[in-house]
């Protein structure tokens, strides 16, 4: 590293919001940190106050919230006065059609204006927002209204015609469809309900424990899981942002998350409005240029990305970044999967700093683990966890859970409970909520290991789960979908990697006596696939097996199919019935 990058990075790290990491964590409370909020009457809270309202009664209403950048390249600006008034015109919007406090709302949108605005709107009600990844088939999306009972949703009218018109007889509770750029029978107009709307509206006033978000993330067997989080979990999307992404009131900030996702939502919406940044959102879709274009041109001060957006860049090469320094940039990080220690490299070579990998989960709703500004970066390490953040390596057995001191010992990355984002449970699922907790331990399901210096280091999931492009992707949702078919009597799906997107979904399929398998048939199982989970969901490979490895009480043994496609050990295979390799 040259002298003067080696200068720049010294001060960064002497400039970061957490300059001295031991002494943040010696001092840190969340009590203190729940004072830094802007708070309501009587101990009250609400998420969309603290993103809004609170700039505004501090004069900073004309600031620029949020920066639109259309497919085309325009440009569309909304300021924090701008962006109170129509999301208390949303708000307004869902009152008079019935939606009342604590009713859920869910959002089926890319990344446009409206979504924003309805995410916030919804809040400022004292509703429920829930949203909803818009490459999704019509069959995850019926599951997940189901799960949450959906009053409304907001939408366009060609995903409704693709994904939910077909399903809107099986969701009875579904009172309310908003269409953002027309009006379809038995739908209303989004512009419609805002030109009748008043700009005014008195933000629902909230206890830290009423729900305020309804997340959906995917498990190995059964149903998605809805994953409920409270008003209060802004304490912690306040900490984090500035602890772990280095924000600061007025910074340029571009979070490149699907709004569909948990991400897009705790560090897409919430943490940065909440501190008070200018967030870029591009409605397009991933291009190499474009991106440096958007680093360059906004003057980007933070940027949040994603593994899999960092390998297409590295495999766009470096010329076009040659002639580009990006002196407005200050941090990188990135999350959504293990961050390989090539891409922390790169990120040196071609922008003079590190990507700051972190650590969290849907359940935990904010980052727990991270790279700080101010620590060296361990490549492939996910970090270190944030203050107020108590972290461990254990070992669960019958008799408990058991923490692991030894330095690179293998075992399940654990939490102590308390903070403020933390899950508040499985919707209608106790049980299962239960099951996360032992021993005084929330247990993450990730394997994890702790070297001596502190930091952690991923190791794998101890469940099935698929990762893909950062998507959390349920194997037996696409076991499901493909059982549907006619032709198909079993199905084993598993996650396999690849370089770009970390991971690709693989289905093993065995078909119904007198059936044969042929390259038309597997087109049309994709098809199906395709049609009823969306292309993001459904199966990039599939093959045709005569058996699939089973236990004798009938589980498909995905461990052992992904052991033999990765040609790894078996394992134990004592419970095993005989099947075909």
């Amino acid at each position: 590293m040259s002298n003067d990058l080696i200068a720049k990075s010294s001060a960064r790290r002497s400039a970061a919001n957490m300059p001295d990491y031991e002494a943040a964590r010696a001092t840190f409370t969340w009590p203190a940190a729940k004072q830094l909020l802007n708070g309501m009457p009587d101990g009250k809270l609400n998420i969309a106050n603290e993103a809004i309202e609170k700039h505004i009664q501090q004069g900073r209403g004309d600031q620029i919230a949020l920066r639109w950048i259309s497919k085309a390249g325009e440009r569309v600006d909304f300021t924090y006065s701008q962006l109170d008034a129509l999301t208390s015109k949303f708000a307004n919007s869902l009152r008079n059609i019935g939606v009342e406090k604590g009713e859920r709302v869910y959002s089926l949108l890319g990344r446009t204006p409206e979504l924003y605005i309805a995410a916030l709107g919804t809040l400022k009600a004292g509703s429920v927002y829930c949203p909803l990844f818009s490459a999704f088939g019509p069959e995850p999306i019926q599951s997940r209204m189901e799960i949450g009972g959906a009053k409304a949703l907001i939408t366009s009218s060609s995903l409704y015609r693709r994904k939910v018109k077909g399903i809107r007889a099986n969701l009875p509770e579904l009172r309310e469809v908003i269409l953002i750029d027309k009006e379809l029978d038995d739908t209303r107009s989004y512009e419609t309900l805002m030109e009748g709307a008043p700009e005014v509206f008195e933000t629902e006033p909230m206890q830290a424990e009423e729900t305020a978000l309804l997340h959906f993330t995917s498990g190995t067997t059964g149903k998605p899981k809805g994953v409920v989080h409270v008003h209060e979990a802004v304490v912690a999307h306040n900490a984090t942002g500035r602890l772990a992404l280095d924000l600061r009131p007025g910074d340029i900030y571009w979070c490149t998350a699907d709004p569909g996702w948990v991400t897009g939502t705790s560090y897409g919406i919430i943490a940065p409005l909440v501190i008070g940044v200018t967030m870029i959102v591009d409605a397009a879709d991933f291009d190499a240029v474009r991106w440096y274009d958007i680093l360059d041109q906004e003057a980007v001060n933070v940027w949040y990305t994603a593994p899999t957006a960092i390998r297409m860049l590295m495999k766009a090469g470096r010329d076009m970044v040659a002639e580009r320094d990006f002196p407005a940039l200050r941090f990188m990080a990135s999350v959504g999967e293990p961050l390989n220690p090539e891409a922390v490299i790169w990120g040196n070579d071609v922008f003079g700093m590190p990507f700051h990998d972190n650590w969290w989960q849907t359940e935990t709703g904010g980052i727990m683990i991270a790279n700080y500004a101010s620590m060296d970066v361990k490549p492939g390490s996910m970090g270190k966890p944030l203050p107020g953040i108590e972290a461990g390596i254990v070992e669960v057995d019958e008799t408990g859970a058991h923490e692991a001191t030894k330095p690179l010992a293998v075992g399940e990355l654990a939490l102590r409970p308390g903070w403020p984002s933390m899950m508040r449970g499985y919707l209608h699922e106790q049980a299962r909520y239960e099951k996360c907790f032992k021993d005084g331990w929330y247990l993450s399901g990730d394997l994890a290991m702790r070297d001596s210096d502190g930091y952690y280091w991923f190791v794998g999931r101890s469940d099935d789960v698929i990762k893909s492009a950062g998507h959390l992707i349920g194997p037996f949702e696409v076991e499901s979908a493909l059982m549907e078919h006619p032709a198909v009597t079993e199905v084993g799906v598993i996650g396999i990697p690849d370089e770009t997107v970390g991971e690709i979904v693989k289905a093993y399929v065995a078909l119904k006596p007198g059936i044969e398998p042929s390259d038309e048939l597997r087109l049309e199982l994709t098809g199906h696939a395709r049609k009823r989970l969306g292309p993001a969901v459904a199966p990039k490979e599939i093959v045709f097996r005569t058996n699939l490895p089973k236990t004798r009480s009938g589980k498909i043994m995905r461990r052992l199919l992904k052991a033999r496609e990765l040609r790894l050990p078996e394992g134990d295979i004592s419970t095993l019935e005989s099947d075909e390799k």
